[in-house]
This record gives structure tokens, C-alpha cells and sequence, in this order.
């Protein structure tokens, strides 16, 4: 069946891809919080850690409330993002506060994904009828645009600024 039958469907769907990717995002976080540089920055990640936890568990709720199985489904896009941050954190022999600056851009690239993925949820389930479930995702929509926008007071509260200090020659790849 395809999930484009019906809104309903496609509800279930991204639900799904939601939950898988939270559940990739609990994997990661503690190793970005490890790798930051900056107190407030892996204060933020461990934060968010404990909120992403929640959020798998509110994403559960919703399916057994909708009488679905608590399963996900890959969720290509959470995993990409995931991936280019993984190459980051590889890179060898970099400054600190440029790393931070990079985990910063790679963490608001999952919020922004998250954002849009939860406006759209909470909207599917407002039209569906479905008001508990619209509660949840709103509660956990504002979770991710409060954690987007205390990475922006950090990279602009002096982490960007600490990274442009530092000089490097640009190579050619």
C-alpha cells in the first residue's frame, strides 16, 4: 500500500521516518557532546539529548494511540545530515572552535529538518482529528525550535567569532 493513498497513511509514515531518526539522533548526540569544545555547546547537546529521548517516546505514544506498531522507518534524511557530521567530528588536526562552529551548522541542519518535519505532522494531525496527537508534536515542535535557536545565541555569542579567528590556508581537493 502506498502511503500516498491517504493522508492518514501518510501521517503513519512520517511518524515512522520521525522515529527512526530520533532514535539516530539519540546514537549521536552524546558523541557530538563529547567532541565539543565549548561547556555551553556540549551543555546544549546533553540538553537535547534528554528532550530527543522524549521525543522517541512521545512519536511512540502517537502510534499505539493510533493503534499502529511502535516501528520506524529509515529515515534517509536525518541520516544523511547524521553522516556529514560524522565526517566532521573524523577530521584530524583542526582547531577546537572551528569544530564547534562545524558541529553548531551540522546540529541546526537536523533542527531545520526536525522543524519542518514536525510543522507538517502537527498539521496532518490537526486535519485528521487526531487533537492529542497534535498537542504531542506541538510540544515537541517547540522543543526543536528552542534548542535551533539557542544554537544561534551560542555560534553568535562568540563560537563563529572564536573560529574566524583562527587562520588556515584554503587547499584545493
Amino acid at each position: 500500500m502506498s502511503s500516498l493513498e491517504s493522508l492518514e497513511k501518510l501521517f503513519v509514515e512520517e511518524l515512522r521516518d520521525i522515529y527512526n531518526g530520533e532514535k539516530q539522533l539519540v546514537a549521536a548526540l552524546p558523541k557530538m557532546a563529547k567532541a565539543a569544545e565549548s561547556a555551553e555547546l556540549n551543555q546544549a547537546f546533553t540538553k537535547h539529548l534528554k528532550e530527543t529521548q522524549g521525543h522517541v517516546e512521545r512519536l511512540a505514544k502517537i502510534l499505539s494511540a493510533l493503534g499502529q506498531a511502535v516501528r520506524g522507518k529509515q529515515c534517509k534524511g536525518l541520516e544523511g545530515i547524521i553522516e556529514e557530521g560524522k565526517d566532521k567530528l573524523e577530521e584530524k588536526g583542526g582547531d577546537g572552535s572551528v569544530l564547534d562552529a562545524a558541529l553548531i551548522a551540522s546540529a541546526q541542519k537536523v533542527e531545520h529538518y526536525e522543524i519542518a518535519t514536525y510543522g507538517c505532522l502537527r498539521t496532518y494531525a490537526r486535519l485528521l482529528g487526531h487533537d492529542q496527537a497534535a498537542k504531542l508534536l506541538e510540544q515537541t515542535l517547540a522543543e526543536e525550535e528552542a534548542a535551533d535557536k539557542k544554537l544561534t545565541e551560542l555560534g553568535e555569542g562568540g563560537i563563529n567569532e572564536a573560529a574566524a579567528a583562527v587562520g588556515g590556508e584554503i587547499e584545493e581537493r
